[in-house]
């Protein structure tokens, strides 16, 4: 009776083209989802954008300038509490914010636990001491970082992407500036889109897989042809912009209004900030 051989446990390991798609297609839906989060009917998405980037950028302040870690500890936690009543997954929000700032933050906070003078907490081999001075530094570091993050955050999954670029005028940020911002996030999309298709074209004509030099000619051959279809579309979005009547600064249908609602959330939030600034540097 004829054996036929086992199928291996492990999948073989995907190559460029694979690794390539699945990131494109990562990014674009973490994208879409962020827009998604912009249209509920959430306690954020129904304030005025130029209040929120105001608010926002107040509490970030306040964190920075507070000395309590209780006081940043409690604007943390307010973080959370807009972020629920925004209706954002709270593990979605704290996965967004805490994956990647161990990792860059802890770098620079590292140090910190063994060249802090202080109290020795612990001592380690070859000679290291952690003092009780390092590690408050380095919670200090950490928190401050997440907690900022976090209301960066808040705004740009509560407010959808023309809406910020709008209400930044608030802040006298120059208009060449808003247009370049608003062009990148836009045509940033574009070209994923048309990167996504053309890596795609090309593993459907794949009969096998391919070997390193291959990947790399592949890698090369598209940057060629992406950075060309850029060039092209650009030029055309140009004239498309002329012909449509665009004299230098960018139109959108929304319209600001604060209501009543605004004007007590803004009270709300600047007593909070005012409160924290004095109180964190007590």
């Amino acid at each position: 009776m004829a054996k036929f051989p086992r199928s291996s446990k492990h999948t073989p390991r995907s190559g460029f083209v694979e690794k390539t798609l699945v990131d494109i297609n990562n990014t674009l839906e973490q994208s879409l989802f962020a827009e998604q989060n912009a249209r509920k009917q959430g306690l954020l998405q129904g304030l005025d954008p130029r209040l929120k980037i105001v608010a926002l950028l107040l509490l970030v302040l306040a964190v920075n300038l507070s000395h309590n870690i209780l006081i940043i500890l409690v604007l943390y936690f307010l973080a959370l509490w807009l972020a629920f009543f925004s209706k954002i997954s709270l593990v979605f929000f704290i996965k967004r914010v805490w994956l990647l700032i161990p990792f860059f933050t802890g770098i620079v906070a590292l140090p910190a636990l063994f060249i802090t003078p202080g109290s020795i907490l612990v001592h380690l081999p070859l000679g290291l001491v952690i003092t009780n001075t390092g590690v408050m530094t380095a919670a200090f570091l950490l928190l401050r970082v997440g907690t900022s993050v976090s209301f960066a955050v808040l705004l740009i999954l509560t407010t959808p992407w023309n809406s910020v670029l709008k209400a930044l005028g608030v802040l006298r940020v120059p208009a060449v500036i808003i247009l370049i911002l608003g062009m990148t996030y836009r045509y940033v999309h574009l070209l994923l889109h048309i990167t996504n298709d053309m890596f795609l074209s090309r593993k459907s004509r794949l009969l096998r897989r391919m070997n390193g030099s291959e990947e790399r000619h592949l890698v090369a051959a598209t940057s060629g042809t992406l950075l060309n279809k850029s060039l092209q579309v650009s030029s055309e979005v140009f004239l498309a912009m002329q012909s449509r009547g665009f004299r230098n600064y960018p139109r959108t249908m929304d319209t600001f209004k604060m209501r009543w609602r605004d004007w007590l959330s803004g009270g709300v939030v600047f007593i909070t900030i005012g409160l924290a600034i004095w109180l964190g540097r007590l």
